[in-house]
């Protein structure tokens, strides 16, 4: 299963909230939405997420296992 924490423990270390992501970087409230469910999200809005962030891939997702 994919996680998203890493995801918001790099938004606390970098002081970035979602507001910040959507109103002036320009992503969907749903990319968030879908990751507050855990859902998919494409490898496109990933590699964004990426270089908005200046992280790592692991920074944003990690696989655990069940």
């Amino acid at each position: 299963m994919i996680s998203y924490k890493p995801f918001y423990e790099t938004l606390l270390k970098k002081k970035i909230t979602e507001y910040n992501l959507i109103y002036k970087q320009g992503f969907s409230a749903n990319t968030f939405y879908r990751i507050k469910k855990g859902e998919a999200i494409s490898t496109k809005t990933l590699d964004a997420l990426c270089y908005a962030l200046d992280c790592d891939v692991s920074d944003i997702i990690k696989f655990e296992k069940e």
